[in-house]
């Protein structure tokens, strides 16, 4: 028999204590879970996992070289796992939580295996209770990635991740249909940011054309 996997809903405004320890419980267990962002659906499982990170991995059938992000639970989170400078934290403190990824140089806080060539790591602070309260539950970060397999169109809705990657993951928490624009993703590793994806974010202030 296929294993599904199991469908939760969580209040997206007062997140259940209950259900987010349960939720951590998994992540705990080297699970691997879908959850919303304020862009689109997330997969992830606990930073420190590594059995979960290799699951992802597989799952997306992602280039393992390639660096991953992650979300933190606010700016004093970031500095544990990166290098920010004034400039990236006056923007960051702006702007968070929001629709961005913000690209940044990784600190030896980040296990290697998230990290590329370029040793850095994207980091994002969505503006969704549940995943932010999944994240302070678990005391660390959960891997942020899009909810597909590489290459393929984004899903959007529980009913179609639970169609394509029910037998992969351990856990979908349904939000309803969410936004089908990714987060905009910026680096600001230079003395001047550089927009790397124009997504749901604003990147007008930025320089677009770099």
């Amino acid at each position: 028999m296929v294993k599904t996997a199991q469908k939760i809903e969580i209040n997206p405004i007062h997140p259940q204590k209950r259900l987010i320890q349960k939720v951590v419980d998994l992540l705990e267990s080297d699970g691997v879970l879908v959850y919303p962002t304020d862009t689109i659906y997330g997969l992830g499982c606990d930073l420190f996992s590594s059995k979960g990170i290799r699951k992802v991995l597989n799952l997306k059938k992602r280039d393992h070289r390639k660096p991953m992000s992650f979300i933190c639970s606010d700016l004093k989170h970031i500095s544990e796992f990166a290098v920010i400078s004034n400039q990236a934290y006056r923007t960051m403190k702006r702007l968070l939580p929001g629709p961005y990824t913000f690209v940044l140089e990784a600190t030896h806080g980040t296990p290697r295996k998230l990290l590329g060539k370029r040793q850095t790591v994207g980091i994002r602070i969505p503006d969704h209770p549940i995943c932010l309260a999944i994240v302070k539950e678990l005391g660390h970060p959960i891997i942020s990635t899009s909810a597909n397999i590489s290459n393929e169109e984004s899903l959007y809705t529980p009913e179609n991740i639970l169609e394509a990657l029910g037998s992969e993951v351990d856990l979908v928490i349904d939000a309803g249909t969410l936004s089908s624009e990714p987060s905009s993703v910026v680096d600001l590793t230079g003395k001047i940011p550089r927009v790397l994806r124009k997504g749901k974010g604003d990147v007008q202030e930025f320089d677009v054309d770099s």
